[in-house]
């Protein structure tokens, strides 16, 4: 099963390739807005600056692949922190994302155990946004710490329970296969 489990994350961080290859086409097309007669407003995206990026282990590729490359394609600089249990996994990521023409300025690996990087990474003055995914603890903290601060961008996504809701449409037989995969693939370290 943990095969399965890994080929299925490395399907999950090509599909978030793809989908921010195909988002920022659309995003570097300026948009022209209606507006009264006589006036042409354009809507069109620009890159805050730098983000932070912070995954975490239960998915060390996916997560870290979309997170990076969702801050990259919208223009902006990445410093990406993933766990600490999945450095290696992230190093060989950003690899891939160099030689495929990420420059070194625009997306560097940070490294780091416990949660001190991460903290003063949140807290410099210089970062524009940050997109964390992990505990519900540090999620807190990190909106909290942010919060007095309207020109940062927060995205978080963080763990909790794992409910199910379920229709009276599936048949039993495929909503118990789909529950039981919820729960038990990835160990059970998982939010899916």
């Amino acid at each position: 099963k943990t095969f399965d489990d890994g080929i299925a994350e490395v399907r999950e961080a090509v599909d978030f390739c793809r989908y921010y290859a195909i988002q920022a086409r659309t995003l570097q097309q300026p948009m022209i807005m209606p507006g009264p007669t006589g006036e042409v407003n354009t809507l069109s995206v620009e890159g805050r600056g730098v983000f932070v990026c912070i995954s975490p282990w239960n998915f060390p590729l996916a997560i870290f692949t979309g997170q990076v490359v969702a801050a990259l394609v919208t223009g902006n600089c990445v410093i990406a922190k993933p766990a600490e249990q999945t450095c290696l996994i992230a190093a060989e990521a950003c690899r891939m994302l160099h030689e495929a023409g990420i420059p070194r300025d625009v997306l560097q690996l940070l490294p780091g155990s416990g949660g001190e990087v991460g903290q003063a990474l949140v807290e410099h003055w210089m970062v524009d946004g940050v997109l964390f995914t992990g505990s519900a603890r540090a999620g807190i903290a990190i909106n909290r710490k942010l919060a007095s601060d309207p020109g940062k961008i927060v995205a978080l996504e963080m763990g909790g329970n794992n409910p199910i809701v379920m229709l009276d449409t599936p048949k039993i037989e495929d909503a118990a296969a789909t529950i039981v995969q919820s729960a038990f693939t990835t160990a059970g370290q998982r939010c899916t």
